[in-house]
Order: C-alpha cells, then structure tokens, then sequence
C-alpha cells in the first residue's frame, strides 16, 4: 500500500544502508560492518587501481573460455589444452617481447577507454612457438620420446590444429594484455576489464595474416570537477525538520500508541466511519485521462485487506480519509483525488486518479480511563502519568537530536552532490548497484520469512537489474556523494589516528567472531576506514557551514 506520505529524510535502516558517513553509522561501526558484510561495502570508494600483471589469465578466460567445448581428441585433451595456453609471466618488465605493440587509446563515455591493440606477427610467431613446445612437453607422441622436439606439422596434427590456433590466439592475449594495460596503469578499476572483440574473427584473423589486432574496454578513476570551484566551503545549508521528528509531538503520539493498545477493538454496528475507528477495506485505483475516460490500474496504491487506522489519516493521500468518512461495514464509495506535486513517485505527480474502497469491517476502541493506574502498562517500571510522559520524553529528545543530525548530514552531503560533475564508470554503477540490492534484501529478509522461491526469484539476475534500471538516479546520487567526500578528505588533507582506526577494526572483528562469521580483515580495514574518513568530512564541513533549520 502506497497511499502513504513517505517523508524525504530517510529511515534510520534505509539510510544506514545507502549512505555510509551518518554518525550514528559511526558510533557503531562493528555493529553496522557485522550486520552486512556479506554483502554490503561501504561507501563510492573506487575499487582500487590495478597493475597490467592483475588483467592476467581470468580476463581472457572469463571471455573466451572454451574448455567445455567437445574435442575429438577425447577429454585428456582438456588437460593438454588448458596447460598449453602459457600463463602471464610474472612481470611484465621480465616478459620482454619481441617487438613492440602498437596501442591506440580512445576516450569515452562513463569513464572508460578503448585501447586498439595491434600485435606484430613477430609476437604472434614467438606465442606460437610457445604452445607448439608446451603441448610437446605434455603430448606422448607415438615415435617419440617425452619432452622430446617434435616437427610442427606432426605436433599440430597430433593435437588438431583448430586446437592450435585457439590455444595460440589465447596466449597472444594473455601476453600482450598486460603490455597493452600499461597505457591505463593506476587508472584503470578492478574488475572493469572487457576483450570487446569476437574470438573467432581474432581466430581467423590471425590464421589468414598470422598477425592480431583486439579492443579492450576499460573504466578508469573518474575525473570529479567541481562548480563552482571550491564551492564545498563555507557552504550555506538549509535543512528541512518534518514534524515527526519534533520531541514533543512525537512523545504525544507514541503515549497515544500506547494507550490505543489498551484498548479492546469492538465492531462498530449503528454508524458510519469516523475518526478514531479502525477500517479493514480493499482499496483499488485508476488514473484518470484528460477526457475524463478511467485509464490504467495503480498497482502502488492498491491494497487488499488494508488495515486503516483514521487517527494517522494525515498520513496518507490528502483527501483520502475526508472521502470515506461515513462509510459502513459492506458499503463501498468511489472518488477522485488528485497526487500532490511532492508525491514520491515523480509518475504519479499531478496526477488525477479514481479510488474504489471496500469497507469489510469496522471497529472502535474500548478505552480504559487514562490515569495513574495504567502507568506501569503503558511504560513497565513508571508508577504514575507524569513518570511516563518524563521518561518518554527524555527518550523522544535523544531521538529528536539524532534525526536532526542525520537530517543535516543528508542535507550537507546533497549539498555537495549537486556541486559535483562526473561520469560515474559502469562497472563501480554495477558493483554499488548489487552492493545496495543485497542490503535491501537482506532487510527483507530479516523482516519477513522468505520461501526458497521467493528468495530465488528476489536474487535472480532479472531482479537485479531491475532494481538497477529503477533506483538509478538514487544510486548514482549516493555514488556522487561518496566520490565527492572522498575528494574532500584528500584536498584538505584530513586524517584520523592510527589508535582510532586499529580500535574501530579491533571492534569490528569481535563482533564477528561473537557471532561466528567469516570475514576478510583487510576488507573491514577497509570499510572502517571508509566511515572514519566520512565522518571527519562532514566534521569538517558543518564546521565551516552556515546552517539554517525549517519546519516543513
């Protein structure tokens, strides 16, 4: 049910998994890295830049692996052949080829560049002559002994030639790529690598002119420009507070839950709706046209068995609870509304709709008089009215001071969003992308039980990209926040202590191992120090911000 107004500052679960630098985060960092390190990485922060050495064996294999193809030969030919594609050397600089290859870099979109590489038939022979001998070390030809010369037509006619030429083109590959990466060495992100060109035309290619060309795409480090320059000090930030977050309100509101649940529910038989009660209704939806023709269903604000309680009316769709009030048990009324401009989905903005709602049930609330007697049901421990509205009082300021903290941070950090120009690299989109899924994922999971299917199908590739596709623009927001802090710590040259950081790991392990998880100590010095640099970031920025509150 989507009728619900949904207020622009985040749940604390919500922005704990999307936005790393809020300091509640930070006064909890072990708490926060054991709850999703499974999944979860903090923060933008590039993944690291890699050498040539690291775009090795797994780069080409992962796009041109083709030992599961069927061979003639028989099976003991997928252990010939894997073994004769010769593995990178261990360095570049040790692996000298014989000539020089020709690489043309191109610019493009999103932080990534085309490298063009032209490998001389020189190279390709010398790669050649390298899987011709690796297949003689471990081919037993009859008539000849092991590891013993053998004539090339006899050895390629042993292991097939087809076999040859595949084995010879990938270790051409394997070769030259970390040569190639040279051009991109410090920019280019992990993982990022792909050989766009087709292996069989590479296959045929070189079996014609026994020479090579290829494309490797690749994303490198992401240029950040910022309008105006240096517009991130002494910023003048106005933040929002909703009324939710108000102490006083919010301690009258959850005194009122708590009275509301002393109360029986008893149907209501002689009247109507009215505000206090407590509806079970189906709610259906239709846009409206501009003819004035019904149009299409909205799923989002359709509900079955809705359990509406009128008291937190002004939650929902302006409107909504005015249209129904009256309404009987087994009645149904139809009505138009029309969805604010600052609806949450941007879809519906505007939007004029028709609503059926089905009224299945009514109920009151039998209420006990509200005195001292109840005072240790509605708060165990208090033994008078006043002791209880004291304490949930006391509790409502604490929460009230860390929602406005919060609210300032996320007002700061949009801030700089918008001052920030960059083009994010697909793969970090991708990996912040899944990164942010599995964190929601995990919440349902830990809400609701999940059937095998149903976690099958919320984990499935379509899912994915699903979420991928529709939370874009909120992911490559948070993705701009984080690279912008980042950019930040680094040109004010901020730091934390050594004592702060080794504490905080320190934390995080134990954490772990009371809870008998696994975990990758370097990738917990990692996130922790992601959230160390963030909160010293927007340390530094409120510091030097003028910031002015409003109540919406």
């Amino acid at each position: 049910m989507e009728l619900c107004v949904i207020s622009t500052t985040m749940t604390t679960t919500a922005a704990k998994a999307m936005n790393p630098f809020l300091p509640s985060i930070t006064r909890r960092v072990s708490s926060r890295l054991f709850q999703s390190d499974s999944v979860l990485q903090f923060g933008g922060r590039l993944k690291k830049p890699i050498s040539p050495l690291e775009t090795t064996m797994s780069c080409v294999s992962r796009k041109f692996g083709f030992l599961g193809d069927s061979m003639s030969h028989g099976g003991d030919f997928k252990r010939i052949f894997a073994a004769a594609s010769p593995a990178v050397e261990t360095s570049v600089k040790e692996d000298k080829l014989p000539a020089d290859l020709k690489v043309t870099e191109t610019v493009q979109a999103n932080s990534s560049v085309k490298l063009s590489v032209e490998v001389p038939k020189i190279v390709c022979e010398d790669c050649y002559q390298r899987v011709l001998t690796e297949f003689m070390k471990l081919s037993k030809v009859p008539g000849f002994r092991p590891k013993t010369r053998v004539p090339e037509n006899i050895i390629v006619g042993f292991v097939g030639r087809p076999y040859v030429l595949r084995a010879t083109v990938e270790s051409i590959l394997k070769r030259t790529l970390p040569h190639a990466m040279e051009s991109v060495t410090g920019r280019a992100l992990k993982d990022s690598i792909q050989i766009v060109s087709s292996f069989p035309d590479m296959e045929k290619a070189y079996s014609q002119l026994k020479t090579l060309s290829y494309e490797v795409v690749v994303d490198v480090v992401p240029e950040l420009r910022w309008n105006p320059e240096d517009g991130y000090k002494n910023m003048k930030v106005v933040v929002e507070l909703g009324e939710e977050i108000d102490a006083k309100k919010a301690c009258e509101r959850q005194l009122r839950q708590k009275y509301k649940s002393l109360g029986a529910l008893k149907i209501v038989i002689d009247r109507g709706l009215q505000v206090g009660d407590l509806a079970v209704v189906d709610i259906s939806a239709t846009t409206i046209d501009d003819d004035g023709s019904t149009g299409q269903a909205i799923p989002d604000a359709e509900s079955k068995g809705f359990h509406f309680d009128t008291e937190e009316g002004n939650k929902l769709l302006p409107g909504f609870l005015d249209s129904i009030t009256g309404i009987r048990a087994g009645e149904s009324k139809t009505f138009t509304l029309v969805f604010p401009e600052s609806w949450k989905q941007e879809n519906l903005r505007g939007q004029r709709a028709q609503f059926t709602v089905d009224c299945k049930e009514l109920f009151y609330r039998d209420l006990p008089t509200l005195d001292d007697s109840l005072a240790d049901k509605l708060l165990p421990g208090c033994t008078t009215l006043k002791e209880v509205e004291e304490t949930l009082s006391k509790r409502c300021q604490e929460m009230e001071e860390e929602a406005k903290e919060q609210a300032t941070d996320n007002a700061v950090l949009e801030q700089i969003r918008k001052m920030v120009e960059v083009e994010i690299p697909q793969s970090l989109f991708e990996e912040q992308g899944r990164q942010f899924y599995g964190a929601r994922l995990l919440e349902i999971q830990g809400s609701m039980k999940l059937t095998e299917d149903q976690l099958a199908s919320l984990s499935s590739q379509k899912a994915v990209n699903e979420f991928l596709e529709t939370q874009r623009e909120s992911i490559t927001n948070i993705i701009k926040q984080n690279l912008a802090v980042g950019d930040i710590f680094k040109r004010e040259n901020l730091e934390f202590s050594t004592d702060e950081l080794v504490k905080e790991v320190e934390n995080s392990i134990s954490e772990f191992k009371k809870h008998k998880q696994e975990y990758d100590e370097e990738r917990v010095k990692d996130q922790v120090q992601e959230i160390l640099e963030g909160a010293k970031v927007l340390e530094w920025l409120k510091e030097r911000a003028e910031i002015e509150y409003i109540t919406r």
